[in-house]
């Protein structure tokens, strides 16, 4: 069944998290935008998977999006049966109740795994299963993407190609929220930069202007060109 067009994507006002008796966000207003590549950057245990999990409706209280315009691909996803590539891939067309074999092939494409699609997801490199969880997403066809570290376990090169493909996706049309940790890839490939710190959004700037203020927030200064060094 065809879908309405809508420009709705999830955002979040003055929220706050606690798990475990814990507070873990803090007052966190987030939104958005169709047509930008969003980059969550921040230390270890700063909040940005929560807010990603927020957004994607999977915390409490947090309002669960439309799974078919909104895909999450948390940090360490994986396959837990030997399915071929190409399987896995089309788990992402549960949410419309279809196959799709069309946006199945597109997603193997865009991710650059097409050769794979026969493969074992258990019997390939740990970046391939990667990737073949990232096509999955794109398999779905949404309208926002939430990804947590989707460039985590590729190399370079493949680091590189997916932070383009998410960017253009971005300017297709979708909203893209990432997070990374690469603070250089995130202010070479995102639009805008949020940082998190201790719970809270500290910085939300074009990223042409975060790094500087990122380097802060890592306890890092920047180095010459898009580089951050250690203040050691």
């Amino acid at each position: 069944m065809e879908r309405p067009p809508t420009n709705h994507v999830p955002e979040l006002t003055g929220f706050n998290l606690t798990l475990g008796g814990n507070p873990v966000l803090h007052d966190v207003t987030l939104r958005p935008e169709p047509g930008v590549l969003l980059a969550l950057c921040g230390p270890n245990g700063a909040g940005k998977t929560s807010i990603l999990r927020a957004l994607a409706g999977l915390v409490a209280s947090a309002a669960r999006p439309d799974p078919r315009r909104v895909a999450y691909l948390p940090q360490n996803a994986h396959a837990n049966w030997a399915l071929t590539v190409e399987q896995v891939v089309t788990l992402g067309r549960i949410p419309h109740r279809d196959s799709n074999p069309a946006a199945v092939e597109n997603a193997l494409v865009r991710c650059g795994i097409q050769a794979l699609r026969g493969a074992r997801i258990n019997r390939i490199s740990g970046g391939e299963a990667r990737r073949a969880m990232l096509a999955r997403v794109f398999a779905t066809e949404p309208e926002m993407f939430l990804l947590d570290e989707p460039t985590a376990d590729l190399d370079p090169a493949a680091s590189h190609a997916i932070l383009r493909l998410l960017r253009e996706t971005a300017e297709a049309g979708a909203a893209v929220v990432v997070v990374l940790h690469a603070v250089e890839l995130a202010a070479e490939y995102a639009h805008r930069i949020v940082l998190v710190d201790r719970g809270r959004i500290v910085a939300d700037r074009p990223a042409a202007e975060a790094l500087e203020q990122a380097a802060g927030v890592f306890g890092m200064r920047v180095g010459s060109g898009p580089r951050l060094r250690s203040l050691a």
